[in-house]
């Protein structure tokens, strides 16, 4: 990478005045006592002369001349052209005299891994791989949706005849979709299957939110319970086309009658056979940990005498972070479904459900 062509005028000007400090010619001040300037994770400092550089390094480095050589220390990434970027960094009203600019500028990068407390945001080849990953992970997404949502829509007039509630046909659709998506980029392992009530019973499940990824986890389950979903994604084509075609229950978040709605209709599905999926927590965590849980999804389950099944997510949250969809981490999920709480107190079932699921996530901490 050619560092120079990141060195411009107005990135120099919060910190060309550290890069002078007064020192005796040919004596070396070592980095970690003297004032250095940093840029974009990289930081800098001045030595006055060669044979200083020498006894530091054990290596080489000519002043004033054209080269990319070896670094002058152990965590250094190459050598400057002394002529042309001293000429940038010390232009305009940071011109300094011959004299002053009669030195080498040396270039160490902090940056370890992916990142550094210094840098502003990851970099590195791993970042660069996940970024490709999740482009292949839309591109992939987005064909099988196509493809599949042809048969999704021929097969639409029979489930409205046959299975208007639960739409097995559909889901059936939407788990070979999200099987396919996640299939090449993540592992999935299940455990507590067994706990999952029968596919005629209806059920309020709940579940962690980390990450975009929940949804896709969640429907290669291959139950028929109904997604609750902001209005706003239904205008998307092919996807909120099959959302709708899927039923799933729209909401407007800062709408209380919409709320209302939303929960009346969940009620009215309970009561018709099919299930209910809600994430209690109201949106995804950016940090991972649980927030606190909204009793509606409870309330529904106490007022129509369902279970509530509990679902936690391991590892949605590390493979694509809340914020940053455009990125795909290698990792593996697994999903724990617990034990169904009966109860007809919404209070006493939001708080079991949560701290069942609390206690799931610091197991896997």
């Amino acid at each position: 990478m050619d560092l120079s062509s990141s060195f411009t005028h107005s990135g120099f000007s919060s910190f060309s005045s550290s890069l002078h400090y007064p020192c005796q010619r040919g004596q070396f001040v070592p980095p970690s006592s003297r004032p250095l300037g940093s840029y974009c994770g990289f930081r800098f400092g001045c030595f006055l002369n060669e044979q200083s550089i020498e006894r530091y390094s054990g290596r080489y480095c000519l002043p004033h001349e054209t080269r990319c050589g070896s670094s002058a220390h152990p965590q250094a990434h190459g050598l400057f052209d002394h002529k042309q970027n001293l000429g940038r960094l010390f232009s305009g009203r940071y011109r300094h005299s011959k004299e002053k600019v009669s030195r080498d500028v040396i270039v160490w990068s902090e940056l370890t891994g992916t990142g550094s407390a210094g840098a502003s945001y990851p970099l590195g080849d791993s970042v660069s791989s996940s970024k490709i990953r999740g482009i292949c992970f839309y591109i992939i997404t987005a064909c099988a949706a196509i493809i599949l949502f042809v048969p999704m829509l021929l097969e639409h007039p029979f489930v409205l005849m046959f299975d208007r509630c639960r739409r097995k046909a559909h889901y059936f659709v939407a788990k070979a979709w999200a099987s396919l998506t996640v299939a090449p980029f993540m592992k999935i392992k299940y455990e507590g299957l067994e706990n999952l009530p029968s596919t005629d019973a209806p059920a309020v499940f709940v579940s962690n939110h980390q990450s975009f990824l929940d949804i896709y986890t969640l429907l290669t389950l291959g139950r028929s319970f109904k997604f609750i979903s902001k209005t706003s994604i239904f205008l998307y084509p092919i996807i909120g086309w099959a959302m709708f075609l899927l039923g799933v229950i729209p909401l407007k978040r800062m709408d209380s009658r919409s709320q209302l709605d939303c929960l009346k209709r969940c009620m009215a599905v309970i009561k018709e056979g099919a299930s209910v999926c809600f994430f209690p927590e109201g949106t995804r965590s950016k940090d991972g940990q649980l927030g606190s849980f909204k009793k509606g999804a409870f309330s529904v389950a106490a007022k129509t005498g369902v279970p509530v099944v509990p679902i936690t997510l391991v590892g949605t949250g590390k493979i694509m972070p809340a914020g940053m969809e455009g990125i795909l981490n290698p990792g593996s999920v697994k999903v724990i479904i617990h034990p169904p709480i009966l109860g007809k107190d919404p209070n006493t079932l939001c708080s079991e459900a949560r701290n069942v699921i609390a206690n799931e996530l610091v197991r896997h901490a």
